[in-house]
């Protein structure tokens, strides 16, 4: 019992893993035998024959029959789980599309908010006889039926884009896979798979970015446009929403944009080369790459004779005979206007969002002579000297903007000077002041001192550096003398001198200050000739506009400008004292080359610091104009004054301007203020230099004094005018 315990031992009962392995056990049969563990044969047998073992059970040997049997069977077993495996990756592949399928249609807007959407808004900009002037927004001629086109024209469409077009359900698996072959043997993207459903899709709904979940979607789109709308609908939607380069959507507006005709009136050739368009229209639009657009329309031609659309002989002829009108309408600087009527409108009609035509009071006319002028003008003298840019605004009496130009190349700079830009008008300013001294009791014929003035150290001169002693100030507005219009400033307040140039119409901020008189404060040319049109129209307040009707493009009116208030701003017998000394600028001052045969005007020139700024605004009862000129970065320019250039341009422009118009007097140009100032105004005249010109009638048949003589001696500042301007600006009761 001992020692079978001993021989035995303690057996500890196992679990888990142990367990499971306590009886694996290696025989000599799973070892891999090596060379010298063979035994011999005799061994062997008489191993397998020990008494220790039972004799095992002997396995009867394989036959080849056998074998092959089994491999017949192990082979069908694998082409099973081929079958098998297949049948599974095409379940999870069929998922994985469905997949595909709801996260495309779940990005997309709902279905039932996918309607066609509405074309986005143009602006139709028309002159005041009805022309058009320029287009804001995309160019987007008006719907037209399928069945009003010649039947070329879609057909072209179908022939270079989409020949199964009638046989597909929006996408076109053939085409396809045409194009991915194509592709494949042309090593690149040489050909597109899209059909015209798809593209219409796109144009539509989604963006133009190249990614796979846009052409899923647009797939996607194009299935439910199929299924929503007929061939033909599609077709016709296609033809009035594609893209045809510079800015022109639908066949109409490319017909228009490029042939100047109706899409019902384009030629084969002319169909041809709008359906080439499609594929790439900024680069082959034929106002930019005519010969691009005959290349793409040749194989246009080509692909519907191929098609049967038309015969060879039709393509044959049709190559190279379309009729080219690429000028854009409003080319140029009308751009200017069409660019300030945008910035108006909001507030003229609110957000809009309908395409509109806003009706103008510009003359195409007289538009295209400013260009003309300023354009022509600067291109001869702005190397001389040193101007580079001009603007012109050419008024009715009553604000009607006939004419602008906001600058000299509006495809250079859209920066709109006649509006936007402020500087200082110089001596043109002066008007203002004088109106307040006549309006303070003053007259043409008033006698002031021409001498040097100084004004809390500043001294300011005249532009020639002379002095005329004792002047009217007619000869002073007439001459620009700086001396006389500070003192006239100072006289009558440059606080009210501020008042009178806001009353008559200049809206930007002034300085009440010595310096207002010369012009310091910088205003816009605009406001500028608006304030100076209540002298050209009798007095009454008159602000620049250019919009008189918006209405919708079926009719519907949506703004009609209201009739002006007569507001009188000046009296009638201030603007016959303003009109017969500023008619003297144009007769003996600065801008005695201003002249228009036959007509009366009158202006007054302005010449900035440093010469910065030219300007001349003058003015007939018929027109209101005013051209500045000079440098954006207000750098100096070689000394042109407002007496040069700009009168030029005015003359130039007012001559055409008035020509076939029936000659107007200014309002109240006779002078009523009576010859009883002749006493007061020559008892305060120096005696005149030797054999001066004998006093004469003006053309208006006011008085018109003689030439003032020069003089360098200084009155005494204790003694008549300038005593007074010592004692307001250094006494206690300035």
């Amino acid at each position: 019992m001992g020692s079978a315990k001993k021989k035995g031992g303690r057996k500890e009962p196992l679990f888990g893993l142990p367990a499971a392995l306590a009886d694996l056990r290696l025989t000599a049969a799973d070892r891999i035998p090596n060379a010298e563990d063979k035994p011999k044969k005799s061994a062997k047998r008489k191993t397998e024959t020990s008494d220790d073992e039972p004799p095992r059970e002997r396995k009867a040997p394989v036959s080849r029959s056998s074998a092959k049997r089994r491999s017949k069977s192990g082979g069908g077993f694998g082409l099973g789980r081929l079958v098998y495996w297949g049948a599974v990756a095409s379940l999870w592949g069929v998922i994985a599309v469905i997949g595909v399928v709801i996260w495309v249609g779940a990005h997309l807007p709902p279905i039932q908010s996918l309607e066609i959407p509405k074309r986005p808004p143009t602006i139709q900009i028309v002159g005041m006889d009805g022309s058009m002037l320029a287009q804001r927004g995309e160019m987007a001629g008006a719907n037209v039926s399928l069945k009003d086109l010649p039947p070329y024209l879609p057909k072209a469409f179908i022939a270079i884009e989409d020949r199964r077009f009638y046989s597909h359900f929006g996408i076109d698996p053939i085409g396809i896979l045409r194009a991915l072959v194509t592709n494949v043997l042309h090593r690149g993207v040489s050909q597109g798979g899209s059909t015209l459903t798809q593209q219409l899709a796109k144009n539509l709904f989604l963006t133009q970015e190249r990614t796979m979940a846009r052409k899923l979607q647009e797939a996607e789109l194009a299935i439910w446009l199929e299924r929503k709308h007929s061939k033909n609908e599609i077709l016709e939607l296609y033809l009035n929403r594609v893209y045809f380069g510079s800015g022109a959507y639908g066949v109409e507006a490319a017909a228009q944009k490029y042939f100047g005709k109706p899409a019902k009136n384009v030629t084969i050739a002319e169909a041809a080369m709008l359906a080439g368009l499609v594929k790439s229209p900024s680069r082959l639009a034929p106002n930019r790459n005519p010969e691009g657009a005959e290349e793409r329309a040749k194989i246009v031609l080509a692909a519907m004779a191929d098609a049967k659309f038309i015969t060879d002989a039709q393509a044959q002829a049709s190559i190279g005979h379309p009729s080219y009108n690429v000028k854009p309408a409003g080319a140029g600087t009308v751009n200017y206007v069409a660019d300030w009527i945008g910035e108006v409108l909001d507030d003229l009609v609110g957000q809009i969002d309908e395409s509109i035509k806003v009706e103008t009071t510009i003359d195409p006319k007289l538009q295209s002579v400013a260009e003309a002028a300023v354009i022509d003008e600067l291109a001869a003298k702005s190397v001389k000297f040193n101007v580079s840019q001009g603007a012109l605004v050419a008024m009715t009496p009553d604000g009607a903007v006939r004419a602008m130009v906001g600058g000299r190349n509006y495809s250079d700079s859209q920066y709109n000077r006649a509006v936007t830009a402020k500087r200082q008008p110089g001596s043109s300013f002066k008007p203002f002041v004088y109106l307040t001294a006549m309006e303070q009791g003053l007259t043409p014929d008033t006698i002031r001192q021409d001498a040097p003035i100084e004004v809390k150290g500043w001294k300011p001169e005249n532009y020639t550096h002379e002095y005329f002693g004792a002047v009217t100030l007619t000869q002073a507005l007439a001459m620009s003398l700086n001396t006389v219009a500070i003192r006239l400033g100072l006289e009558v307040g440059p606080k009210n001198v501020v008042r009178t140039a806001h009353r008559l119409g200049i809206s930007s901020k002034l300085e009440p200050n010595a310096s207002i008189a010369l012009g310091t404060s910088e205003v816009s040319v605009v406001e500028l000739v608006g304030a100076y049109a209540p002298f050209a129209n009798g007095g009454f307040a008159a602000t620049p506009h250019v919009v008189t009707r918006i209405k919708t493009l079926d009719g519907k009116l949506l703004y009609m400008r209201p009739a002006d208030e007569h507001n009188q701003v000046i009296e009638p017998r201030y603007v016959a004292m303003m009109n017969t000394m500023m008619r003297e600028t144009l007769i003996s001052g600065t801008a005695k080359k201003a002249e228009i045969p036959g007509w009366p005007a009158a202006g007054k020139t302005g010449t900035s610091q440093d010469y910065r700024d030219a300007w001349f605004i003058g003015y007939t009862a018929n027109l209101v104009t005013g051209v500045w000129l000079g440098n954006d970065d207000n750098s100096p320019t070689r000394k042109a004054t407002g007496g040069g250039l700009p009168v030029e341009v005015w003359t130039r422009f007012m001559r055409t301007a008035h020509e076939g118009v029936p000659v107007a007097a200014l309002p109240n140009a006779q002078g009523n203020w009576g010859l009883s100032n002749l006493a007061q105004a020559a008892s305060q005249v120096s005696p005149p230099a030797p054999g001066p010109a004998p006093a004469q009638p003006s053309y208006n048949g006011g008085y018109r004094a003689p030439p003032p003589t020069r003089t360098n001696v200084r009155p005494e500042a204790a003694a008549g005018l300038d005593g007074w301007l010592m004692d307001r600006l250094f006494g206690g009761n300035r």
